[in-house]
Order: C-alpha cells, then structure tokens, then sequence
C-alpha cells in the first residue's frame, strides 16, 4: 500500500512540474540555508583548531602584568628554573624579551623587532632555519653577538640572498653593535601573536647584558610535555605564581583555552543562525498545506469513485499524508545537495578545510518529512472526510 502510495505520490509531482517546483522552493531554501550554515560552522571551528594546533597547543605562555618594578624583577631567570623544576607536565621555558628598532646592513636598513630568546626557542616553536642555523647553547652562554633573522627581514636586508655570515648593525638608544648573521629562518604563520617572520633574533643573555639593561623576563614561553594536560599544567602555573607573585600580576594564555573558546563561540553562532534558516521550513511548509489543499480540490472526484468503491477515509487520510510527506522529502533531498554545493564552495572561497556534517544531513531530511507530515494533516483530513455523494457531484 505504502509503495503504491509513494508511486502515485512522485507521478503526481511529475504531472504538475512548476507546481510542485514552486511549492518545493521554501522546503529547498530552508533545507540548504541550514546544511550550509551548519557545515560552514563545523568547518570554520575545525579550521580554527587545526590552525591554532599549528602554533602548538601544548604551548603556554606567561607575562608579568603589573608596573610595580619590585614585582617585575621576580619574573627573572630563577623563576624560569622553578617552574621547570616545580612544575609537573613542564618540558621546557623560553625567557624572551624585545624592542622595535633599526637594523642595517651596508646601506640597507630595515625597522622591525628584535627579541632576545634561548638557543631553544626555534625547536619549541616548530621554526626551521632556510640558511645556516640558529644560534647555539654556547653563544647564549658566552653573550655572544650573532642574529638569525626571520624571512621579511632577511628579504629587506638581503634580497639578493646570501646573508649568511654577513655583519648587520643593530641600533639601541644611538648606539650601533655588530652582529653576525646565523642563519635565515624560513617562512613561518603567525602564532601567539609573534609575528615570526619579521623578528631578528639574537641569544637571550646577549640581549638582556650587552644590547639592553632590562631586569625582568617580559614573557616566557612554557612547552609542556607530550600527552600532559595542558590546562591541568595552566591552573598548577596559576597557583605558583599566585603563591610568588600575588593574584593579578600576570598573564597566562594557552591556545587550546582560545580554540575551545573559538569552538564553543562558531559552533553557538552556528546553531543559532541554522535556527533562524529554519523557520524558512516553516515557510515552505504552508506552501505544501497550500499545494495539498489544491489537490484534494482537483481531485474531489477521484476521492469520491475511490470512496464509493470501498476505499476507506483511513486509507484516503494515509494516501493525502504519503503524499505531502514524499513531497517535502524530495524537497529535503534537492536542499541537501545544494547546501553541500553551497557550503564546499564558501569553504574554498575562505580557505578553510571542509568538515561536513553528515548527521545533520538526516536532520534535516528527518525534519523535512515532519514538516510534511504536520502541514500535509489538515488536507488529508479534509480529504478523509469528503461525503462521497458530494465528491461525485462536485464540479
């Protein structure tokens, strides 16, 4: 009964063409407003993730937030020492500071940011060198005067390449020293607000004791160890520092806190905006109460002969329903395919990774069906309860 149903159902479609398009058209819209709203905020808080993982979610860093000088000079080498040593879950800390300034080389020159790291810096951050190397363990130690510098820098300075060993001029309140290039770094994203390629990079103690006079760490950048808890190692760094330094005196940032952050905020925006698509079903389905209702008109006749042979207003009732059901389904199906459409193509156009989400694609077919069940009740209804005499009479 039901497969003839359906039968009845998609040649009565088939009929009446521009109809039945017409009347599809909310379901279609709604359906694919909502597959690509909802794929577009599946896809952007993956993309998001994947990004920030780049930049190392194991990665945490810390910086004094306070002017008080007495409580800046704690955030110091030693305290670098104790968290690593007191602090489970730590793998490694980088002390870093920097300025912006001027460097040249020859008749050259270019402004960007100097910052002075440990010779550890390049493999916590993931940062390969193009030419040369980055500076050793012995050239922090000895406060020794070399540089590596990121990718823009070393374009301005070299742009015919080969600056490797080469001699470059760093200026700091009037004053030039000398440094002798490295390495050159290749090119590498943004992350933790760094701007990685426009930086030079010169040993950490050669900066705080020769370019600069400074007597604190402005931030240190905490690597934990592989599979530790990274916000487990966040909150025990929280109470030391609250212990040494007093609440309010620092920052902490972890990544994976701004991309669960991230995730949670795309994927509530996500659901509200599908939310507000899908009243467009709703929309779509009075366009098929309405189709319905024209139908049942159009077909008084019919609905009589079929009473008066013996069909029963049950099996009218279940005929109208099957009708309006398949017709939303097939709607659901045709706004499935275009919200794929619609949303692999946006994906491209903001070159994101595509992450569809398949389990709302049943969703949205599942609800499609509904709203066809609920709109196509009262047609099947007024079908199911057509007098026969009167249906045969009707003109």
């Amino acid at each position: 009964m039901f497969t003839e149903f359906i039968k009845l159902a998609l040649q009565s479609m088939v009929t009446s063409k521009l109809r039945t398009l017409l009347s599809l058209l909310g379901i279609v819209i709604g359906v694919a407003s909502v597959i690509t709203i909802v794929n577009l905020g599946e896809s952007a808080s993956k993309s998001i993730q994947a990004d920030i993982a780049a930049a190392g979610v194991e990665t945490i860093s810390v910086s004094p937030r306070t002017r008080d000088r007495e409580v800046r000079r704690t955030f110091d080498l030693e305290m670098a020492d104790r968290i690593r040593s007191e602090i489970p879950g730590v793998y490694r800390i980088i002390p870093t500071h920097q300025f912006n300034t001027t460097v040249r080389f020859q008749n050259r020159t270019y402004d960007g940011t100097v910052m002075g790291v440990s010779d550890e810096y390049a493999e916590t951050m993931d940062y390969q060198a193009a030419e040369g190397a980055f500076f050793s363990d012995m050239d922090n130690e000895e406060f020794r005067q070399v540089a590596v510098l990121g990718s823009l820098a070393a374009e301005d300075l070299f742009p015919d390449g080969g600056g490797v060993g080469e001699y470059i001029r760093i200026m700091r309140g009037g004053t030039a020293r000398t440094f002798r290039v490295a390495g050159i770094m290749e090119e590498k994203s943004s992350s933790f607000n760094i701007q990685f390629n426009q930086n030079v990079y010169i040993p950490y103690n050669t900066y705080a004791n020769r370019v600069t006079s400074i007597d604190f760490v402005r931030s240190y950048l905490i690597r934990t160890e592989e599979g530790a808890d990274v916000l487990a190692v966040a909150d025990e760094i929280d109470e030391f520092l609250e212990r040494v330094v007093g609440s309010g005196h620092y920052y902490i940032f972890t990544p994976s806190t701004i991309a669960d952050m991230a995730s949670s905020i795309t994927n509530t925006l996500s659901m509200v905006l599908a939310s507000i698509a899908a009243i467009s079903l709703l929309v779509g389905g009075i366009g098929i109460m309405n189709i319905m209702l024209v139908s049942v008109a159009e077909r008084t006749t019919e609905i009589g002969i079929r009473k008066a042979i013996g069909a029963s207003p049950r099996r009218i009732l279940t005929q109208f329903l099957i009708e309006a059901v398949t017709l939303t389904l097939v709607g659901g199906i045709l706004g499935i395919a275009a919200g794929i459409g619609l949303s692999s193509a946006a994906v491209r156009f903001f070159d994101w990774s595509f992450y569809p989400m398949v389990n709302i694609y049943f969703l949205a077919a599942g609800f499609s069906m509904a709203v066809g069940g609920f709109f196509g009740l009262y047609p099947a209804v007024k079908a199911a309860k057509l007098d026969p005499i009167e249906a045969l009479n009707y003109e």
